[in-house]
């Protein structure tokens, strides 16, 4: 049996990130390039659509308080909706709120440049819950599909 590349890996969000992780700034959407010529002709910026799902991309910038590793603590999530998501918990400090993903798959890569590389992730999730530490109710919101950047292993 092989295991084709890009296949995603179901995994509880606890084992992926055991401290949760902390939202920094807000969801915001994630739009293609756009070149220099089609700025000045006035087109609007088109989103990012998902080539699985189909959803909507939207990114937002996470910190991982487990993650030993300073340069790479923090890293950008790409969440997969319809319509722009909204954590379910309230912010700890200004900017930043706990957050805690359901359905969360993940997808090896490799991360880094020239003889620097190492075996880092892409998560993706269902939608957002309530984070343990933020104080909220454990309700199950869901609020579309996420995706993050790489993470080290």
């Amino acid at each position: 049996m092989a295991i084709y590349k890009g296949f995603r890996f179901p995994i509880e969000f606890d084992e992926a990130f055991g401290q949760g992780l902390v939202m920094v700034g807000e969801v915001s959407p994630d739009n293609e390039y756009q070149s220099r010529e089609d700025r000045a002709a006035g087109r609007p910026a088109r989103q990012r659509v998902d080539e699985v799902t189909g959803k909507r991309q939207w990114k937002v910038t996470v910190t991982d308080p487990d993650e030993v590793k300073a340069k790479r603590a923090s890293f950008e999530i790409t969440l997969l909706a319809d319509v722009q998501p909204v954590p379910t918990t309230s912010e700890v400090l200004p900017g930043m709120r706990p957050i805690e993903l359901e359905g969360l798959t993940a997808e090896p890569k490799v991360a880094g440049q020239g003889e620097f590389k190492y075996q880092s992730y892409m998560f993706r999730a269902t939608g957002f819950k309530a984070a343990a530490s933020g104080g909220a109710s454990k309700s199950s919101r869901t609020s579309g599909a996420a995706e993050s950047t790489p993470k080290a292993a």
